[in-house]
């Protein structure tokens, strides 16, 4: 009888005692038992300490030291990660409810029988107040297109379970980047093509908002650098635009609000990806006649 795949689910933290109880939780209290939970600690002086020594029966492995931001934590915790498919979160997200593991895994099983090497669902953006102010999650075919094609960051890599032969085949992430290291992987997996598996309707974590990416002009910054090292275009249309909302995202706080800007910032992503699909659509059309 084969045994289930080990999930690995990888935790970066830095002085996040108010919210990381709850991120613990919400993967222990998963129904789906062959996981396995590594937490990567800056060196916090918060209380996060004692927290991760009380939960330590839960957490197969942690460190607490001083890093180099995000993606030198969880490239320190691949060291120590022993799943066939790894998640990756931070101390503010949670798994959505307790049985996002057991409703991924036949999708997982069937990714792994296809070569496919990433399998994600949506994830919920909420706020302190657990009000939900959006829900990210998008095709694989308009999704590869904003991160390839376009030059914009349609996706929130807290929904994505990677299988452990991409980081194998493409290697970690970059720690040259503090905001955008997961868009370069991507890009370093997919530029040349490659299918992801997409769950459209499955919640699969909760990100609350005011993580590293409120930075909105740093993040579209290090996108274009993360393309330019892949040798890919840097200034698409959908890039500047992006850019612009970015610039503006300051003001638009200040007019009407956090939650209002963000709707309008999600609501500008969806429309430059459907505007970028529209157009590749009918170029199709007109090279078909």
């Amino acid at each position: 009888m084969t045994s289930k795949p080990l999930i690995s689910v990888i935790v970066a933290v830095y002085n996040g005692a108010k919210t990381l109880q709850r991120c613990i939780d919400s993967v222990s209290n998963q129904t789906y038992l062959n996981k396995e939970l590594i937490i990567i600690d800056g060196g916090s002086t918060d209380g996060t300490i004692d927290i991760l020594m009380t939960n330590n029966d839960k957490i197969a492995y942690w460190k607490s030291e001083p890093d180099d931001g995000i993606y030198n934590a969880w490239n320190k915790a691949l060291g120590h990660a022993s799943g066939d498919w790894i998640l990756f979160l931070g101390s503010d997200d949670y798994l959505w409810r307790k049985g996002v593991f057991e409703e991924m895994m036949p999708h997982m099983i069937k990714a792994k029988s296809q070569g496919i090497r990433m399998v994600y669902g949506q994830v919920a953006r909420v706020t302190e107040d657990d009000e939900i102010s959006c829900v990210d999650g998008f095709s694989w075919e308009h999704t590869w297109r904003s991160i390839i094609r376009d030059g914009i960051c349609t996706f929130t890599h807290q929904g994505m379970f990677h299988h452990r032969s991409l980081f194998e085949l493409y290697g970690k992430f970059d720690e040259s980047f503090k905001i955008a290291g997961d868009y370069e992987l991507l890009i370093r997996a997919f530029k040349r093509g490659g299918d992801a598996y997409f769950i459209n309707g499955l919640i699969v974590t909760g990100m609350q908002i005011g993580g590293i990416t409120t930075n909105c002009v740093k993040l579209v910054k290090e996108t274009a650098k993360a393309r330019q090292n892949n040798q890919l275009r840097i200034v698409t249309i959908p890039w500047l635009i992006s850019y612009a909302w970015a610039i503006c995202y300051p003001f638009l706080n200040y007019v009407v609000g956090d939650r209002n800007a963000r709707y309008l910032v999600n609501f500008g992503k969806r429309l430059v990806m459907h505007l970028s699909y529209r157009k590749k659509v009918v170029f199709k059309h007109k090279n078909d006649q």
